[in-house]
C-alpha cells in the first residue's frame, strides 16, 4: 500500500460514475479536503472480512473483489467494483462488521472516507441517500437473481453469463473482443459458484465452439450472440 497524487474530487472523473455524482461544489469540496487516497498493489488488502469500518472506500481506478471464505475454505467472490465504486458500504451504514475481505485483483488506487464525514453527508444531503438506497435495492436484485442462477441454471449457462457481466463491468481493451481484465480460473470459478475444474471444462466447450477465445488469463468474446444464446437470457 502506497500514498499517491491525490486526486481532486471536483475533477474526479470516478466520482461521476458514483453515488457521489449529484454533490454541489460544496460538498464535493468538503469531501475532497477529508479523504485521502491510497494506492493497492495487486493481491493487497484494503479491508479483511469481520473488521469494523472506520470508513467509506471508493475505488478512483483499478479493479477490486470481495470475498468470502465458503465452509471447505474456498473463496467466493461475491462482488466485483470499478472505477467509481464504493465498498465497504453496508458494514459501514449497518453499524456491523465486513461480510468479506476486498483485495485489488490489479494495481489500484482506493479513496477512503471517514465515516463520520460520510454519515454527516447521508443525514443532510437527500440525493445522496437516494443514491445509497438505489444502490442497496440493484444489490438486492442482484443478490436474489444469483439466487435463481445457481439454483436453474447449467454451469455452462452461468459461466457464459459471467463473462457477459464482466464485459458490462469493465469493458473490452482496444481490440473490442478482449475483455478489459485479466482473471484467473479459480477467480471464475468463485463467481460461477463451482470447481476450478468444472469452470475450466466449460470454458475450453466455449472455447472450443469459437464463442469465446483464450490468451492466459484474458478472454476474448468472439461470438456475442451466441454467448448470449449459451447464457440463456432470452427468457
Amino acid at each position: 500500500m502506497a500514498t499517491i497524487t491525490q486526486p481532486d474530487c471536483l475533477y474526479c472523473k470516478s466520482r461521476i460514475n458514483s453515488i457521489f455524482s449529484e454533490l454541489n461544489t460544496e460538498n464535493v469540496n468538503e469531501l475532497n479536503s477529508f479523504k485521502f487516497c491510497r494506492m493497492y498493489k495487486k493481491g493487497e488488502t484494503i479491508f479483511e472480512e469481520g473488521a469494523y469500518p472506520q470508513g467509506l472506500h471508493c475505488v478512483n481506478s483499478g479493479k477490486i473483489k470481495v470475498t468470502q471464505d465458503g465452509a471447505d475454505g474456498r473463496e467466493q467472490i461475491i462482488h466485483l467494483a470499478k472505477n467509481g465504486d464504493v465498498i465497504g458500504h453496508r458494514a459501514l451504514l449497518g453499524d456491523d462488521t465486513y461480510s468479506g475481505t476486498a483485495v485489488a485483483m490489479e494495481d489500484s488506487s482506493v479513496c477512503f472516507i471517514p465515516s463520520k464525514v460520510f454519515i454527516g453527508m447521508v443525514e443532510h444531503n437527500a440525493k445522496l441517500a437516494f443514491k445509497i438506497i438505489h444502490l442497496f435495492s440493484e444489490e438486492l436484485k442482484a443478490a436474489d437473481k444469483n439466487i435463481t442462477d445457481i439454483a436453474q441454471k447449467t454451469v455452462k449457462e452461468r459461466l457464459a453469463q459471467s463473462i457477459l457481466m464482466l464485459n458490462k463491468s469493465y469493458g473490452f481493451e482496444s481490440d473490442n473482443k478482449t475483455l478489459n481484465i485479466a482473471i484467473s480460473r479459480n477467480e471464475l470459478a468463485s463467481i460461477v459458484g463451482t470447481a476450478r475444474e468444472t469452470v475450466t471444462r466449460a470454458l475450453l466447450e466455449l472455447s472450443k465452439d469459437e464463442i469465446v477465445g483464450l490468451v492466459g488469463k484474458k478472454i476474448k468474446i468472439l461470438d456475442r450472440e451466441r454467448l448470449i444464446y449459451t447464457a440463456n437470457l432470452f427468457d
